[in-house]
Formats: C-alpha cells, sequence, structure tokens
C-alpha cells in the first residue's frame, strides 16, 4: 500500500490529486492549515483519506503531522503543493515597480521555505520507504527561458515574487534529486488552472491540471528524477 501526503489538499489542485490518487490505490494524507476543513475534504475523499493539521510555514505543525504519519507507518510519496500567489485586493499582482522585500518574504515563506521544511522534515520516513516519491509545484512561470522570450506567453506575465518562487522551488528539486539518488524528486507545472491562487482566473479545470501531479506521483524507481515537466513533458529552465 501506498502512503502520500498532499499539502494544501483541502481544495483546488489539492483536492483533486488526492481524489485520484486514493482511486489509484493510495492512502492520502490530505494536509490542511485549517484543521476542520481538512476533516471535511477527508470525509469527502472517503475511507482512504486521512486530515492531518499541517502548515507548511509552521515548524510546531509540520513536526506533529511527521509523529502522527509516522505512527500510522510511513510515507512514500508527498507532493508539496501548498503555494500562494498574493494577488491584491483588485485580484492584481505587483510588477517590479510595486514588489516589495515584505511581498517577496511572504510568498517565499509559503512556496520555497515551505517546501525545504516540509521535505526535511518528511525525509527520514521517505527514506524508510521502497520506492520514495517527491513532486514539487511549480509552474510555467518558473521557466527563465519562456520568462525572457517575449514570444512566449508566459512572458506577458508582469509579477516578480511568484514566478522568481517557483524558480527557487525547481532548483530545490534539481538539488534534492542529486542528494538523494534513490528518490523520484521532480517539479511539475499544472498548466494555468482555475483555482483560488489566482482568483478563478484560469482557463483549466483542477481535472486537467492535476494530471501531471498524479502521473509523477506514481513514477517508479526507473523514472525521472531533478526533471521540470508539464502533461506534455519535459520543459526549459
Amino acid at each position: 500500500m501506498t502512503t502520500t501526503l498532499i499539502t494544501g489538499a483541502n481544495k483546488g489542485l489539492g483536492f483533486e490529486t488526492a481524489r485520484r490518487l486514493i482511486a489509484a490505490g493510495h492512502t492520502v494524507y490530505v494536509g490542511s492549515r485549517d484543521a476542520a476543513r481538512g476533516l471535511r475534504a477527508a470525509g469527502q475523499l472517503g475511507a482512504r483519506a486521512r486530515a492531518v493539521q499541517l502548515d507548511v510555514t509552521d515548524d510546531a505543525s509540520v513536526a506533529a503531522a511527521v509523529k502522527t504519519i509516522e505512527a500510522d507507518g510511513g510515507l512514500d510519496v508527498l507532493v508539496n503543493n501548498a503555494g500562494i500567489e498574493a494577488r491584491g485586493s483588485n485580484n492584481e499582482v505587483a510588477g517590479a515597480a510595486d514588489v516589495t522585500a515584505d511581498m517577496m518574504r511572504e510568498v517565499f515563506e509559503t512556496n520555497v521555505f515551505g517546501t525545504v521544511r516540509i521535505t526535511h522534515a518528511f525525509l527520514p520516513l521517505l527514506q524508510r520507504s521502497a520506492a520514495p516519491v517527491v513532486v514539487n509545484l511549480s509552474s510555467g512561470l518558473a521557466s527563465i527561458a519562456h520568462m525572457a522570450d517575449p514570444g512566449h506567453p508566459a512572458a506577458a506575465y508582469p509579477g516578480v515574487a511568484y514566478p522568481a518562487s517557483k524558480t527557487a522551488v525547481n532548483m530545490i528539486t534539481v538539488q534534492y534529486a542529486k542528494a538523494f539518488p534513490n528518490m523520484r524528486i521532480n517539479a511539475v507545472e499544472p498548466g494555468f488552472t482555475k483555482t483560488d491562487l489566482n482568483g478563478n482566473t484560469g482557463d483549466q479545470t483542477v481535472e486537467e491540471g492535476a494530471e501531471i501531479i498524479v502521473r509523477m506521483a506514481q513514477v517508479g524507481p526507473d523514472g525521472p528524477t531533478g526533471g521540470y515537466f508539464d502533461a506534455e513533458g519535459p520543459l526549459p529552465w
């Protein structure tokens, strides 16, 4: 039996990924900052879902989640899904002229430091698994090649904090993959998906967006590692 933890899984891409992996036979821990929302989500997902209170920005919360999952038998797959974009009240992101260090810090606290905090905390459990897998939620906006290409649609995105944070996630992915060759550790771009993160402005469904997450969560020991993928295949860094 495969046991999976998904951060930020009480809604959106995390919830849909949990649903699909449960259907594939996984037992899934539904990580949620709000315990009540996590319990509701797990109830909707069925018997193979387990709610766990988990705030990726809080050391005590993460430590408690590790103890819970370890006591229940361990972990095989980690999906670092929790993330924020930090849009303003007008649903616009801060461009280069307006972004501040505090805005950057807020986004990095969840997207970058949260990913490291969770991965570091669960490494001992993952290393006990026969086939450990880590999936880091990145973004097409993390591709410097695409963002620097005036002809690519991604280049029109004006924000600074979110793409910078996801580019950092890509580097984290590469470095962890090199350090732990027994694990399959990859970054994925789900596409511009309609979720609360972007004010539901995305142009695809969570079912479409979750496809690459679910696929990479199920890679075997001979699968890729240290890569950056969308549903169509590898992406340029």
